[in-house]
């Protein structure tokens, strides 16, 4: 069978898609960790407390089912809706951190550097500084992705990276992830 250049093209890629939402949905029903807070509901508001309107206090942080396997976590909070929803122009990071222990299972609300897990690294978020920086919506109502991800390693010291160099550090180690999302209007 003959295809013109631009359809076997197209049809390679509707393959590649296919192939990876089969294994999407595998990791998905045999990796089932769960990311959750205390503080708000998956797609609720995010109380002031946790953001620029309050103490910018990071929220408390719970999750299970990591994988036997993983060797390390990740968590990144970021909002792809800066600087308005309704014409987004970019994700802004708010908080970095790699190398939890695959054995934890939170962090408490106000984590700071002194009392994260033993053996946590922190990156660098969107404003050049390690640790939390909450919510602080210039216009409109933004979601704010809490991503966990479990790891089959534990990487090497990246010296306070980005989140995209720590996203590439992170490819191909993958085993599971989890997201809670939180919404937050400033006032």
């Amino acid at each position: 069978m003959k295809f013109a250049r631009g359809a076997g093209l197209c049809l390679a890629a509707g393959l590649l898609l296919a192939a990876g939402s089969a294994l999407a949905e595998k990791g998905d029903q045999t990796m089932g960790m769960t990311l959750s807070s205390t503080a708000f509901a998956a797609g609720g508001s995010i109380p002031g407390i946790h953001t620029c309107d309050g103490g910018d206090v990071s929220p408390p942080l719970a999750w299970s089912d990591v994988p036997a396997a993983a060797k390390s976590l990740v968590l990144i909070e970021d909002d792809p809706d800066a600087p308005d929803p309704a014409a987004p122009k970019r994700t802004w990071v708010h908080w970095v951190l790699y190398n939890i222990p695959a054995s934890a299972t939170g962090l408490p609300q106000g984590v700071t550097t002194g009392n994260l897990p033993a053996g946590t690294q922190e990156g660098l978020n969107d404003w050049k500084r390690t640790g939390y920086g909450g919510p602080c919506p210039p216009i409109g109502r933004h979601r704010y992705f809490h991503k966990l991800y479990a790891l089959d390693v534990v990487l090497p010291d990246l010296h306070q990276p980005s989140k995209a160099v720590l996203e590439r550090a992170m490819a191909g180690h993958v085993l599971a992830q989890a997201e809670l999302i939180g919404l937050y209007k400033h006032k």
